[in-house]
This record gives C-alpha cells, structure tokens and sequence, in this order.
C-alpha cells in the first residue's frame, strides 16, 4: 500500500525541506523535550516511523549509543539521512507493511508520520506499529489537531487533521492504551497534538 504519490511529493522536495525542517535546533523547544524524554524512559531498540530527513532519529539514538531504525517511503530522505546519520539504520518502506520483525522494537515513534494517510488506511498503520512493538512497548505519535479526518491542503500534499480521542479509539482495537496526551497552538502554526500510548500485549 505504497503512497506513490506522497514519496514521489517528498523525493522532489527533499533537500528543501532537509534545508528548512532537517536539523534537532530547527525544532521546538517543546518537540525536543518531549521527543527526548519519551526516549530516554523507553528501554530497548526504537523505530522512527517516517523518520524524513532522520534527525529525530539521531537524536533518539543519543549521536549512536541507542539502536535505532529509520524507515521512511521517500528514497531521497533515506539515502540523505544515511550519509547525515550513519550510525542508525535507514531504510525505505510504507508504514503500513513495515520491514521490521514482529515484537522486536521497544518504542515507536511516529512523528507527524501519518498525516498524509487517508483516515481510511490509518487502522492498517497501527496494527503495524502494534505488530513490531515488543508487549509493553511505547508509541508516541504526533499529530495536527483539529476535526479527525478533516483534510487540509499542506505544503507538500493533502494532509488531515486527528483528535487524541479519535486516534485512541483506533489504538484500543490494538490493545493500546492511551497513557498522556497534549496540544498547543504556537503563533502562525496549526495547532498540534500528541500522544502516548502503551501496547499492554500482542495484538
């Protein structure tokens, strides 16, 4: 279920947005602390699903003391993020079939990853990231907040709006439990949210 057109969007754009998005200093304040302190609590190896230009995936990965696996569907992300990061493993793939083993990752982070899948596809994504989380495991996605499933023209390609709420009742389904949740709107930004949520056992 490869989103032709969304990594075709991404590979035409990519040194772009590696330029303006790609580095920890871009970010907020408030990514940075939250990004960091769900790594730092979560033990084991982790999976940056739509790792981009991967610098959440370096930073997760602690500049290489942590196991960390990148994939993403833009082949230009990945390729840029492996010679950028060369100690976490980039690979190109659809979230929706991810190429990593069942039950072996701790936590999986989904940053502003599933905004462009149709709400449709959205259950399928988080079955996966369900499949390849280890019991007990630890996802935390982040998301632009506002009425679930409502599509907004983005700067890339068609994107959609979700609620905590709405995303933890596709969760449930997967024997996720939302632990913590949180929004802010910054100056000229889209509000955006997150969430944590917890696999209490194999779904």
């Amino acid at each position: 279920m490869v989103r032709r057109d969304v990594a075709v969007a991404y590979d035409s754009r990519a040194d772009e947005y590696t330029a303006a998005l790609g580095s920890v200093e871009q970010m907020a304040t408030e990514d940075r602390d939250a990004i960091t302190a769900w790594a730092h609590g979560t033990a084991g190896r982790l999976l940056d699903a739509g790792s981009g230009p991967g610098h959440w995936s370096d930073a997760i990965s602690a500049g290489g003391l942590r196991d960390v696996a990148g994939v993403d569907v833009s082949t230009q992300f990945a390729a840029s993020a492996h010679e950028r990061f060369p100690h976490v493993s980039f690979v190109v793939g659809d979230l929706a079939e991810l190429p990593i083993a069942t039950g072996s990752i701790s936590g999986v982070l989904a940053w502003f990853s599933i905004i462009h899948t149709p709400p449709a596809d959205v259950p399928q994504v988080l079955s996966e990231f369900a499949r390849v989380l280890a019991p007990g495991g630890s996802l935390l996605l982040g998301f632009f907040d506002g009425e679930a499933r409502e599509p907004f023209n983005h700067a890339v390609t068609t994107a959609y709006y979700w609620s905590a709420e709405a995303l933890g009742d596709l969760l449930s389904p997967h024997a996720f439990v939302v632990e913590r949740s949180g929004a802010r709107q910054d100056p000229g930004a889209r509000r955006q949210g997150h969430l944590v949520a917890q696999l209490l056992s194999a779904s």
